[in-house]
């Protein structure tokens, strides 16, 4: 179990979008200074079996940018993990909206991946599971856009 204070990434099954997230914010966060530095930053799944591999495409997406996932497995949210979370960061609309429904208390700091974009960029992040790697590039690189809004949030919001 993480360590109170970690951030938290969410998708659907933690194979795929949010293990990618994990991976790219904890890259952005190495290069910054602390506290950023030494927040921890968790994935999981609200539909997610534990001990899955993530998606091969997701690895070579991942791996195109020096950045190795390979190692990381599924696993389904937990109210601990919710509650000792700074800051949750959901997919899409559903996994905010099924934390909402489930979770008792609600993380106050529950938030799209993208939500930190001007309002004319798509805030939600699709599923590539199945697709093409150039599904999964894709992906990866609205992540990649989203990256800078969520530092700024930090920087003001972690102390």
């Amino acid at each position: 179990m993480p360590k109170p204070g970690h951030i938290l990434i969410l998708c659907t099954a933690n194979i795929c979008r949010s293990p990618m997230a994990e991976g790219l914010l904890r890259h952005a966060l190495s290069a910054q200074a602390e506290p950023l530095k030494s927040l921890q930053v968790i994935s999981a799944g609200v539909a997610a079996r534990d001990g899955d591999r993530v998606s091969e495409n997701s690895v070579i997406a991942l791996k195109k940018t020096g950045i190795d996932i390979s190692a990381s497995r599924s696993r389904g949210v937990t109210q601990e993990m919710l509650d000792g979370a700074v800051v949750v960061f959901g997919m899409t609309e559903s996994h905010r909206a099924m934390i909402q429904a489930r979770a008792n208390p609600v993380p106050k700091h529950l938030y799209l991946f993208r939500e930190f974009l001007p309002s004319s960029f798509e805030h939600e992040i699709s599923d590539p599971y199945g697709g093409p790697l150039k599904l999964y590039e894709s992906c990866r690189d609205e992540m990649v856009e989203a990256i800078p809004g969520i530092m700024d949030f930090l920087r003001k919001n972690v102390k």
